[in-house]
């Protein structure tokens, strides 16, 4: 451990030697690598990677730069990508997308049935800390499996660093972050209670979640949800930025505070690998049989901390300032939204945001994930990005207001309702058009890519029956002008599923194929020779 007074020495030893990285902003490309060579802004990595992403994402805007197919494999189960890596056979092969060409990183050995993964999550290592374990400082793998074990394995390896009975009593289904990459929480199967237990009013326990800590990997608790306390009507629970959330059959969903449920109903701390004697039983903390024993148990309802009502698409809540989209759970709100200020539920001025499209699939809203509290409304032929501003005349209170808007370039008179037959005479179509028929350009993407600050739209154009071809829009994310087009050479059949991924100078697109097998296909840029 380095005491207080020598990190200073070594920080005054580094700035002597390395000088701080300069505040003036170097536009020329060749400068800025030329530094970079020299190490002359070594010494602050935020400042030397933002300066690399911005040269990057000048040259994937050149015109002369194109995203060329480099790699396509398939296979008969889901595929899988997170961060530069794509994983096969339920997560038992893994190749790293960062090479020119895809290469393979580790095969994990061929397990039994019951011992395959089924779910998992990247750990991507901190940077603020040093942690005790050096392999606690790389990217690990946090993989659930179908007997009930979590394993930590290395991101690079598939070495098994750590493993964690969860329990014998409940089967776990899936894991995801609260916080990301501090907090997760794996959730169990719903328990279905037989007629007799239901008669008699016991066994009300709907589900557990498990709930971890990661860099060190350490258990919170394991607490139950029951219908006792929360509700006869609960159906479902997640864990977000430290808020319970639970949803009713009525349509209805409650926040709570996960803090203050640990900290009131909590019964014993846990530590992994640690004797523990709770509710009678006693065992090895993580080990098998024991597992994790339910050390958070609920007596009581917590305080709520916010509750509504909604139709199908549930509630989110993000902006500047804080505001909750949802739409009201009544037949004439079908098909909007409503944006309403957190602080006392009113609603903002042009704050309904209605599509008005005739569409088989539903337009999608959602807070921009760029923190700028701005929101993206999406549907077949239009893309809206809308910030929440205040309203000058009154304190308190907001309007939602148009930042840009993306809009397909298909032939309007394809889409109206009245033609004109060659005599002359007007006939007015017995069938409207739908916004996303497959005749017609739509979107069906809208991502953000972060380190590039482009704002990614996936279009997909008629070619034949049910087959389209797809490209990838890259737009400015702070004025939205059309930056770059990436077309994908696969045709694209919209009656099965897709995903793509734009990570940097990669573009990756994971296809289910009609005998009911997965395909990934992997586009790396690639400069015109001049």
């Amino acid at each position: 451990m380095v005491s207080t007074s020598s990190s200073m020495c070594l920080d005054q030893w580094s700035s002597a030697v390395r000088p701080l990285a300069t505040k003036r902003r170097v536009k020329n490309a060749c400068t800025v690598l030329g530094c970079r060579t020299r190490g002359s802004t070594s010494n602050d990595f935020g400042k030397l990677l933002g300066g690399n992403l911005r040269i990057l994402r000048n040259i994937i805007l050149q015109e002369e730069t194109e995203f060329t197919k480099v790699w396509t494999k398939s296979s008969k189960s889901l595929i899988s990508y997170d961060s530069g890596r794509i994983y096969f056979e339920n997560y038992r092969n893994c190749y790293s997308s960062l090479a020119p060409a895809p290469q393979l990183l580790y095969e994990l050995p061929k397990r039994a049935k019951a011992e395959k993964i089924e779910d998992a999550l990247l750990c991507q290592c901190p940077l603020d800390k040093v942690l005790q374990q050096a392999s606690d400082q790389k990217p690990s793998l946090l993989a659930l499996t179908a007997n009930n074990w979590l394993y930590r394995l290395s991101a690079d390896t598939g070495e098994i660093l750590q493993r964690v009975y969860l329990s014998s009593h409940f089967k776990f289904r899936s894991l995801d972050w609260d916080v990301s990459q501090e907090t997760f929480f794996i959730k169990s199967i719903q328990r279905k209670q037989t007629p007799l237990a239901r008669q008699a009013g016991v066994d009300n326990v709907l589900m557990h979640l498990a709930i971890f800590t990661v860099f060190p990997l350490h258990v919170v608790g394991l607490l139950e949800i029951s219908k006792k306390v929360f509700g006869k009507s609960v159906v479902d629970v997640l864990l977000s930025q430290g808020v319970l959330a639970v949803s009713h059959s009525s349509k209805c969903v409650k926040l709570y505070s996960l803090e203050y449920i640990v900290k009131k109903f909590s019964t014993k701390e846990l530590v992994l690998g640690q004797q523990c004697d709770l509710n009678g039983s006693r065992g090895i903390v993580g080990d098998a049989p024991y597992g994790i024993p339910v050390n958070i148990q609920i007596k009581e309802c917590p305080p709520v901390l916010f509750e509504m009502s909604y139709f199908d698409n549930g509630i989110q809540i993000g902006g500047h300032p804080w505001h909750y989209i949802y739409t009201p759970n009544h037949k004439k709100h079908k098909g909007t939204y409503h944006i309403c200020s957190i602080r006392d539920g009113t609603l903002a001025k042009n704050g309904i945001q209605d599509m008005k499209c005739d569409s088989l699939e539903a337009d999608w809203i959602f807070f921009h994930p760029d923190d700028s509290g701005r929101i993206i409304h999406a549907g077949p032929s239009t893309i809206n990005v809308l910030k929440i501003i205040e309203e000058k005349e009154f304190d308190w209170h907001y309007e939602v207001v148009r930042d840009f808007s993306i809009i397909t370039s298909r032939d309007r008179n394809t889409s109206s309702q009245v033609m004109v037959t060659s005599s002359g005479r007007t006939v007015k179509r017995r069938f409207q058009q739908l916004d996303d028929d497959p005749e017609q350009e739509t979107f069906k993407m809208a991502k953000y890519e972060d380190e590039l600050d482009l704002l990614a739209i996936l279009d997909v154009s008629p070619t034949t029956e049910d087959v389209g071809q797809a490209s990838v829009r890259l737009y400015d994310n702070k004025n939205g002008s059309l930056m770059k087009r990436i077309t994908l050479k696969e045709p694209w059949d919209v009656t099965y599923s897709h995903e793509v991924y734009i990570d940097r100078d990669t573009v990756i697109h994971i296809e289910q194929e009609r005998n009911n097998s997965f395909c990934c296909h992997v586009y790396k840029m690639n400069r015109k020779a001049s």
